[in-house]
């Protein structure tokens, strides 16, 4: 089966209307563009029916701005949903409660379970197919456009693996599951998520349909040790709060939302980082266990 009728099945198939890529409108712009360029080419060039030029109307006024809208819907609705599951997760005695009501969900692991395993495969389905799309971009043209709008995406974050909800539902799933070994109660588990260690340094990684795998590196570049307290910063790189406090010039008790503008992430150099950052609280919990278990039981974290 062709990935782009797996995914219209997979859209389909939800309960709920989730934003998503748009395969069959994007193709149609794609073959409008394909079919002027090679009205207007000779044919005995080389490539008349195969690129248009590197400054297309049909295709930057109309394929890169749908895309970009689709790709924004998708990772609003991604990281609103996983926001919200976590703070569930994460919540305990009345505001739990009052959380359950509100959602108006079932107060029950099972239900969490299904909801993060759904929400993950939602990220990476919409990574594998808006990686396709571009790819045939890259196939009709002869232009360096796509490379641009690739960085683009990633400057404005706009890109759905860069999402520090789906660094910290991956650790959720891990958490979950060695917590439900312990207590041996067998729930339908997504497996796909794992901590990995290459040399002795630890990665989350996932992988969906053979097709792409997500490694996220957990060490911190500046202190180069196993982050702690781990943080996203807006560009999508993590680091330990303490070390991403020292690389702002901030205190930790005036904390990331005090920095200044202007102060860069110390790998990507990208400016105003910091005020978004989010706190990673399923990994922290996740390299508590597996690094200082006695440290764990002692705070409970």
């Amino acid at each position: 089966m062709k990935f782009c009728k797996k995914y219209q099945e997979y859209m389909q198939g939800q309960e709920k209307k989730l934003p998503g890529v748009g395969f069959k409108k994007l193709k149609k712009i794609l073959k409008k563009c394909r079919r002027n360029s090679s009205s207007q080419k000779p044919l005995h060039a080389s490539l008349a029916a195969k690129t248009c030029p590197d400054h297309c109307p049909v295709c930057d006024g109309t394929f890169f701005p749908s895309l970009l809208n689709e790709m924004s819907d998708i990772v609003g609705c991604f990281n609103q949903r996983a926001q919200k599951l976590l703070e569930l997760h994460l919540a305990s005695g009345v505001r739990k409660y009052f959380l359950w009501i509100k959602g108006k969900l079932q107060g029950n692991h099972t239900a969490l379970i299904q909801e993060g395993k759904d929400l993950v495969t939602y990220a990476l389905i919409n990574a594998i197919a808006i990686r396709k799309i571009l790819k045939k971009y890259d196939k009709i043209h002869y232009s360096k456009q796509g490379q641009l709008f690739k960085s683009q995406i990633q400057s404005m974050h706009k890109e759905i693996l860069q999402s520090p909800w789906l660094c910290e539902l991956m650790a959720f799933h891990i958490n979950l599951r060695e917590t439900k070994v312990k207590s041996r109660k067998a729930h339908a588990l997504f497996d796909g998520c794992s901590l990995t260690f290459k040399d002795g340094k630890p990665a989350l990684t996932c992988e969906l349909f053979d097709s792409i795998k997500v490694d996220i590196d957990l060490t911190c570049s500046i202190c180069l040790d196993t982050v702690f307290d781990p943080v996203s910063l807006t560009c999508g790189h993590i680091f330990c709060y303490i070390c991403a406090c020292s690389a702002a010039s901030v205190s930790i008790v005036n904390g990331l939302k005090s920095a200044d503008p202007k102060m860069k992430c110390p790998l990507c150099r990208e400016g105003a980082v910091y005020e978004g950052a989010v706190h990673l609280e399923e990994l922290n919990i996740l390299l508590s266990r597996r690094y200082d278990p006695i440290c764990f039981i002692i705070t409970g974290a």
